[in-house]
């Protein structure tokens, strides 16, 4: 049967495919997805409080400075991390609002390859939006048993808080756990996709309520270490400089705000998406911040003793911390359990996210069998094979820490690397537009006269974070065991990304649509 029988003609595109209309879009959805040439296939279901909540969620600020601090308490010390946080959120806003008036040229689940395809100058148009999507979809991918491996750590750090003597420890063992939220969190994904914008509603409302109940736990419950200690104290484990140590320790706080993308992965699901996503992800990124900031603060307060904490058998001294605060395993457990919920949706967020991103890559003939990748179900109305693949890739990911930890952990640090590297290109392409004196696209949400301002900024503070995404936990010159603290995954991005050129060279440019090529100008 076809579209015209249940839809009137102005719903269904020159082509014969429904248009965002017909998909809970508006006109001004129809226009943009008219011009980038895309047909409309999912349902936009998403609405302004939704992908509010979806950003907020996926980002898990506050959640993150709580449970991914090792890191930067480890280089940099209490100091370090707390004001590493301020400047991150800082240029993070500089970041956010690039790629939001971005977003608002051009809302496609493409994102970052789809802007360097229209804003890159014409020879590179092809192989850097491919480059670049490639890294969009590893960056993205990787993030999941990223997010999946807290997960399992939160609660084996619960079960061995109850039951010390629990043989609960081994790598197979959290590796079996890290498969089973995965499946989960997939799962999820491909039967509750339709109660996903209510689900990011209903959970954005834990985030806030959570935020202050742990916040008032530890401000009124915990021991509190002097504010000299929280501020001025720093910690360098053998880099020979305080600062050098802080810099490498920005890991911590990057991944507290790592993804501002995520909301325009899902643009071709937001309704009227070029007014509301930019302002979703500025409200999302600014309240996160708020806090971000305000919990890191109270946790390094709560810190009485730092090297006793590092020193910990788990990587999560959340855990110790809020028992200490308490004195009760219930309570903890509790607490440590509202963490998980909150960290489970923030991975639902990412796989859907990575999905939409691997979808869009398909869409344009990205990867080797993308018509297969890309296929939407009609019933279905997600991208259920984008879906299954980062499943399939992830569980591939996590099985390598049946093996090493090292090398699971070296091939899920690179998310930040692959991301980062997206947003230079994507944001240098657009400031080489502004310094030529080249017209940018029309948006509804504009940076007017402080574009290019603040592009530099974002890619100054990129620039950094990249560097020091590859560096190693500690540094390791004339250890013999230097392999075991190297962070290989430098080695695997330099790979992953001659793999993706050298496949451009060879086939992939014959077959990949570049996605300028499908703009109509208007």
């Amino acid at each position: 049967m076809k579209p015209e029988d249940h839809f009137s003609i102005d719903e269904v595109g020159h082509e014969g495919k429904l248009t965002a209309t017909a998909k809970g879009g508006t006109p001004n959805d129809d226009r943009e997805m008219h011009r980038m040439g895309k047909a409309q296939e999912l349902r936009r279901n998403f609405k302004f409080l939704g992908i509010v909540g979806f950003v907020s969620i996926l980002q898990s600020s506050w959640e993150g400075a709580l449970q991914s601090n090792y890191f930067g308490l480890y280089n940099g010390g209490r100091g370090g991390i707390v004001w590493c946080t301020v400047a991150v959120w800082l240029f993070m806003l500089c970041l956010l609002a690039s790629m939001a008036e971005m977003a608002s040229m051009a809302p496609t689940a493409g994102g970052q390859y789809h802007w360097v395809s229209e804003f890159a100058p014409r020879r590179y148009q092809g192989p850097l939006s491919y480059v670049v999507g490639w890294c969009c979809c590893l960056g993205w991918i990787s993030g999941i048993p990223a997010c999946g491996i807290q997960l399992a750590g939160l609660v084996q750090a619960m079960i061995l808080l109850v039951n010390p003597d629990a043989q609960f420890a081994e790598l197979w063992q959290i590796t079996l756990l890290l498969f089973l939220f995965l499946l989960l969190t997939v799962g999820f994904n491909i039967f509750f996709a339709g109660s996903l914008p209510l689900a990011e509603g209903i959970v954005l409302f834990l985030h806030v309520f959570a935020f202050f109940a742990f916040l008032l736990t530890l401000w009124i419950m915990a021991d509190h270490a002097p504010a000299s200690e929280v501020f001025t104290t720093f910690r360098d484990p053998g880099w020979g400089s305080q600062g050098l140590s802080c810099l490498v320790g920005l890991t911590s706080p990057i991944w507290c705000f790592i993804g501002p993308d995520a909301g325009a992965h899902m643009s071709e699901e937001l309704k009227d998406a070029s007014r509301q996503l930019p302002k979703a992800m500025m409200w999302a990124t600014i309240a996160n911040g708020v806090m971000g900031i305000a919990m890191i603060i109270t946790f390094c307060f709560c810190i009485t003793d730092l090297e006793a904490t590092l020193g910990a058998d788990t990587n999560f001294p959340i855990i110790n911390i809020i028992h200490s605060a308490t004195g009760s395993n219930a309570g903890t457990c509790v607490l440590g359990s509202v963490l998980v919920i909150l960290l489970f949706f923030s991975t639902v967020t990412t796989i859907a996210s990575a999905s939409r991103q691997t979808w869009a890559f398909s869409r344009d003939q990205g990867f080797p069998f993308s018509d297969r990748i890309r296929y939407v179900p009609p019933n279905w109305e997600i991208p259920l094979n984008a879906l299954l693949v980062c499943l399939g890739v992830s569980l591939i990911l996590g099985a390598i820490n049946f093996g090493s930890e090292v090398a699971f952990n070296a091939i899920t640090s690179i998310s930040n690397a692959a991301l980062i590297f997206s947003y230079i290109i994507s944001i240098g392409c657009v400031r080489l537009k502004r310094l030529r004196g080249e017209p940018v696209l029309p948006r509804r949400w504009s940076l007017g006269k402080w574009g290019g301002p603040i592009n530099d900024l974002a890619l100054a503070f990129l620039f950094v974070g990249f560097v020091f995404a590859f560096f190693p936990q500690e540094p390791s010159v004339g250890d013999p065991e230097w392999a075991v603290h190297f962070n290989w995954a430098i080695i695997i991005f330099a790979g992953i990304c001659l793999l993706a050129f050298t496949y451009y060279l060879l086939g992939g440019r014959k077959r990949y649509v570049a996605p300028v090529s499908l703009v109509k100008q208007e």
